[in-house]
């Protein structure tokens, strides 16, 4: 699902496993497929508010770049993370789930 508002930035994803033992390749794939440019991905617990491959994608964002999850819960596991998330954000940039 390639977003065509999202052309004058980039398609940046984010992909996140909560364990070890769990494989980041679909959501990968899903991510390519949406055609993101850059894909950001790490396995750690949603419930940590230091996740580094989450704050290297937002201190990367530029105004008119998209962020895309395969999941919202991907992203953020409560509304108050999402909040959180979204405050960091300088400019305006955009989010995106693909499912």
């Amino acid at each position: 699902m390639k977003d065509k508002s999202a052309a004058a930035g980039l398609l940046l994803g984010y992909a996140r496993v909560s364990t070890d033992d769990q494989d980041l390749t679909n959501q990968r794939a899903e991510l390519h497929a949406a055609g993101c440019t850059r894909i950001f991905a790490e396995k750690i617990t949603g419930t940590r508010r230091d996740r580094p491959e989450l704050a290297r994608v937002l201190d990367h964002l530029r105004p008119g770049d998209v962020v895309t999850v395969t999941r919202l819960d991907r992203l953020a596991r409560s509304t108050r993370d999402l909040l959180d998330i979204a405050e960091r954000i300088q400019g305006s940039p955009r989010f995106q789930c693909n499912k």
